[in-house]
């Protein structure tokens, strides 16, 4: 049952999640991007405009089916913005601002087209849609998390994701930031302002409370364990994965001892190794 699962995950992947954010599916499955990467589509229902998170890989059918499908929904994308700059969100961005005619707003530089970023405490106004713009650093520097008030939901990135959990990217990435990340959004979803998670990648999940709760035992359980191998004598981050992640599929082991890197410096932060 959906309603043991952290976060009860949505039965399916894509189309409309609430009534201003439809999901439009990347054709780039993996056991890093789970189903693809879920480029979003927002927009207020009565107004023509429309926002696209994370237009995803450079595939050139996937940018133009996010655009066909605005415009049988009644829309014209007006702005393009990016949760980080990882390539399985923003390698088409680009390509889709020139077929879109957008500009391309983040935090990093880098990935901009156009003369504005993003930055965390803004609010956006598009045609009548309120989005508000939170820094959460941690799975990288650059990672933010959109809010959309009216319904009450955060599109997340690679921050939670709608199935499994996230890695944290050592060196640009850090365990602190992830954490404090977390916690904020707890805080979000705990006094009701956040109730879905619409994720970068996996279904979506209408337990937002929950989906942070099991996030955040997770990690400690996690730092819990790489203390535990250090302490037994493991002396490497691929060591510590061996023996930490034994369980985890292991075309999965090059994100996990990204992972490991970054808990092992926190914990070395702390003074608990």
């Amino acid at each position: 049952m959906s309603g043991l699962l952290p976060g009860d995950p949505a039965a399916t992947v894509g189309g409309e999640a609430t009534p201003r954010a439809y999901c439009v599916l990347a054709p780039n499955p993996s056991p890093m991007t789970l189903d693809g990467t879920n480029t979003w589509l927002l927009s207020e229902p009565d107004s023509e405009l429309a926002v696209v998170v994370d237009p995803g890989p450079l595939d050139e059918a996937h940018l133009r089916r996010v655009i066909e499908t605005a415009e049988q929904r009644g829309k014209r994308v007006a702005l393009t913005l990016l949760t980080h700059g990882h390539h399985d969100h923003a390698e088409g961005a680009a390509r889709f601002a020139e077929l879109t005619g957008t500009e391309v707003r983040a935090l990093d530089p880098a990935h901009r087209l156009g003369a504005e970023g993003l930055r965390g405490g803004q609010t956006l106004e598009i045609g009548g849609l309120e989005l508000r713009v939170l820094a959460t650093p941690g799975h990288t520097a650059d990672s933010l998390t959109f809010l959309l008030p009216a319904d009450g939901a955060v599109l997340t990135g690679d921050t939670v994701l709608g199935r499994g959990t996230t890695m944290v990217a050592h060196p640009d990435g850090k365990l602190g930031d992830y954490l404090d990340s977390l916690r904020r959004l707890h805080t979000m979803a705990a006094e009701g302002d956040v109730r879905t998670i619409l994720p970068g990648h996996g279904p979506v999940l209408v337990d937002a409370l929950g989906a942070v709760d099991y996030y955040l035992a997770h990690r400690a359980n996690r730092l819990a364990q790489v203390e535990t191998a250090v302490e037994a004598g493991c002396r490497t981050a691929a060591e510590v994965v061996a023996r930490v992640y034994a369980d985890v599929d292991p075309a999965l082991w090059p994100a996990a001892e990204l992972s490991v890197r970054a808990q092992l410096g926190y914990l070395e932060d702390h003074g608990l190794i």
